[in-house]
């Protein structure tokens, strides 16, 4: 698990340490030193789902036997989860997600545009508590403020990676 830049490191750190239990997620390339090291540590259930909205009943569910989890997603998968966000407020669940943004900087994909314009004001609009982080030496701070709000304060966090953090994303021809 080398080769990922510094701030993927302290993702992985702050949720060990916060006492994340289970990872949820559709497999994105912003998280992936995230996704390998979940995998490969034994106290940490890492689950592939085959949609976003499932990570947040799953969420859920941890939380209701005694787990911290946590939803890793891309900006277009928060449209997928809207619905399911009201889960969230009926059930008055702690919920934290850290979500990398597409459609924002250098963005060559047109179809990422729309959504991830939309992210921040869709979580708010479903009661979700918004932290954004544009720089690698922000995101430790950030990010364990996220959790301590969600896991002791019982609110409902979503931390927002910047597309700049992430970096550009190009085509690859082949």
């Amino acid at each position: 698990m080398t080769n990922a830049p510094e701030w993927q490191y302290a993702v992985f750190n702050v949720l060990k340490k916060g006492g994340v239990r289970q990872v949820a997620y559709v497999p994105d390339a912003g998280h992936s030193h995230v996704i390998r090291s979940a995998n490969a540590d034994p106290d940490i259930h890492d689950v592939v789902l085959t949609t976003e909205e499932e990570g947040v009943a799953l969420c859920c569910g941890a939380w209701l036997g005694g787990q911290r989890a946590v939803l890793l997603m891309q900006s277009s998968g928060v449209g997928n989860c809207v619905n399911m966000f009201s889960l969230l407020r009926s059930g008055d669940f702690p919920f934290l997600t850290v979500v990398t943004m597409r459609g924002e900087y250098a963005e060559f994909n047109p179809w990422q545009g729309p959504m991830g314009r939309a992210t921040q004001a869709a979580l708010e609009l479903m009661g979700i508590h918004v932290l954004r982080v544009s720089r690698p030496e922000e995101v430790e701070e950030v990010l364990s403020a996220g959790l301590d709000a969600a896991f002791e304060a019982g609110d409902k966090v979503a931390v927002l990676l910047g597309q700049n953090l992430i970096g550009r994303k190009k085509w690859e021809r082949k």
